[in-house]
């Protein structure tokens, strides 16, 4: 399968934290939705080289993981769209040592919220939000407050999709806009420094 994008030298706001977050689900240290994020992957035109370490992986059915073929055009955006995934694999580090302070239940909270297809766009943010905030208490005091909520924010996500992998993509868009509207500028501080 090829997946074709053609991208302005300069990465657009939502792309970067699409991109942010799709490496962070991608770098987290164990994930039971490759197949999901492998088709988000194509859908968001992620490069050919974020898939490198995927390329005929032997899945459990015993079939392989093909890698996907993505043509980039712009070469300032191959190195932004590399930055952002350095930062990515940085933060799922952090998610990585975080994750075990996660409830069970604050999870299967939000799987519910999830599943729930009455629920607006809105509301699944606000319960993101409530679980972020319940989840901030039990935050590193060394860890910086913003990125503590960014690098929570991105691994109730993956907790989520880990739990119910068929919910990966609407738990991918409310992340994406919950941090576009919460986070947006600490993101792209954080980007920009990476330079």
């Amino acid at each position: 399968m090829d997946c074709e994008v053609s991208n302005g030298s300069i990465l657009k706001d939502a792309h970067i934290t699409d991109l942010l977050v799709f490496g962070f689900l991608q770098s987290c240290s164990s994930n039971s939705f490759q197949t999901e994020l492998q088709a988000l992957g194509c859908d968001l035109s992620v490069q050919d080289h974020l898939w490198e370490d995927y390329e005929d992986e032997l899945q459990t059915d015993g079939s392989r993981a093909s890698r996907f073929h993505v043509q980039t055009i712009e070469a300032d955006s191959e190195s932004e769209e590399d930055l952002i995934q350095t930062l990515a694999r940085q933060l799922a580090q952090i998610g990585d040592s975080m994750e075990r302070s996660i409830p069970p239940r604050l999870v299967n909270h939000l799987v519910m919220q999830f599943m729930n297809r009455n629920l607006l766009e809105e509301d699944r943010r606000g319960h993101l939000a409530t679980a972020v905030e319940q989840l901030m208490q039990t935050c590193p005091a060394d860890l910086e407050q913003e990125k503590a909520m960014l690098v929570l924010t991105m691994l109730l996500a993956k907790k989520v999709a880990d739990h119910t992998p068929s919910l990966l993509r609407d738990v991918f868009r409310t992340t994406v806009n919950f941090i576009n509207q919460n986070l947006l500028t600490y993101v792209r501080n954080l980007a920009r420094n990476m330079d």
